[in-house]
């Protein structure tokens, strides 16, 4: 259940500023939107977690008839200004209240959200987004993203390496021996997931993907246990030292926008997440690594998230771990 205290946090400037400095994620928006401007003409929209509008503002570009900005915490009386500001009081109502809660005047034509979290699901608005598809979207009615596919690739990890390397540094620097502490810092580092940028050099087979979600039919019941095998033929000689996550969304404009979170595409404020292995795993051309990746909701927090990454390489024992993703702001 989401609390006060969580929904507070959405009211922090910064949080927005990082989005919206995001070029990546807004104008992937932005385009999709206006590409859509045909089916959003004249219509009615809902924007679920408005924060500071600009979904609505691009909405009403595109032609929209009214659009229900809906927004839970205390920024909507922000956005309320943003909106008179722009002189858009007429075409956009903000909401304040839950999505869950709020009741709207009418049904809607599209949904527009932007949802998403580190490795997807993370804090994600999914659930509310659904909530609201259900209950006030028209049959047929768009979806903006309509689909989103997570992804995961074996990888080596310098920065982690790097990061330990401090310890054995340190010591040099103030003539004593700080290297005992280098064990427990490489615990405190990889005992959950780290949300950082990883580099394409890194990657160390073909991703995969490993799961897919069609927005239009996805319920929260799939979102309860995510679970896949996965499978990887490694590229070459490498130190393996972890498991990476990112993910892509699609809008179903005219012609499709693709809004990616890859290493191999620009960097976004989401990076990628990462998963760092207790030991260090030595791989060569044609290494086999697979397994099975669960995303579970926490038990005491449903925005957060517990990976259970289970892998064996080649024909060596099976590892299981859990990767808490609870605190990643």
């Amino acid at each position: 259940m989401e609390t006060t205290e969580d929904i507070s946090a959405y009211a922090d400037m910064e949080i927005h500023a990082d989005m919206l400095a995001d070029s990546v994620r807004t104008n992937a928006y932005r385009l999709a939107i206006l590409r859509c401007w045909e089916q959003i003409r004249g219509k009615a929209v809902v924007d679920v977690g408005a924060g500071t509008g600009i979904l609505s503002l691009f909405c009403v570009q595109a032609g929209a008839r009214k659009v229900y900005a809906i927004e839970a915490s205390a920024l909507a009386e922000e956005t309320r200004k943003v909106v008179r500001a722009n002189g858009m009081e007429g075409r956009i109502e903000v909401l304040h209240g839950r999505a869950e809660e709020v009741e709207l005047p009418e049904k809607v034509d599209v949904i527009v959200s932007e949802w998403m979290g580190y490795s997807l699901l993370y804090e994600s608005m999914l659930p509310s987004v659904i909530h609201v598809r259900d209950k006030w979207l028209k049959k047929g009615g768009l979806m903006l993203p309509s689909e989103a596919s997570l992804y995961l690739a074996p990888i080596a990890d310098a920065d982690t390496e790097d990061r330990l390397q401090f310890w054995e540094d340190i010591g040099t620097k103030y003539h004593v021996d700080m290297s005992a502490l280098k064990p427990y810092a490489h615990r405190c580092i990889t005992r959950k997931v780290q949300v950082k940028p990883v580099q394409m050099e890194d990657i160390l087979a073909s991703p995969a993907k490993v799961m897919t979600f069609d927005l239009t039919e996805v319920s929260v019941e799939d979102l309860s246990c995510v679970k896949t095998a996965f499978s990887f033929k490694c590229y070459g000689w490498s130190q393996m030292q972890g498991f990476s996550t990112w993910f892509d969304v699609v809008f179903p404009s005219p012609k499709p926008v693709l809004l990616s979170t890859s290493p191999y595409s620009q960097e976004t404020h989401w990076m990628q997440s990462v998963m760092s292995l207790d030991d260090p795993v030595q791989v060569t051309q044609d290494t086999r690594v697979k397994g099975v990746l669960k995303i579970t909701p926490n038990s005491r927090n449903n925005r957060f998230l517990d990976m259970t990454l289970r892998y064996s390489v080649d024909n060596r024992e099976e590892v299981e771990r859990i990767y808490p993703m609870d605190d990643c702001r």
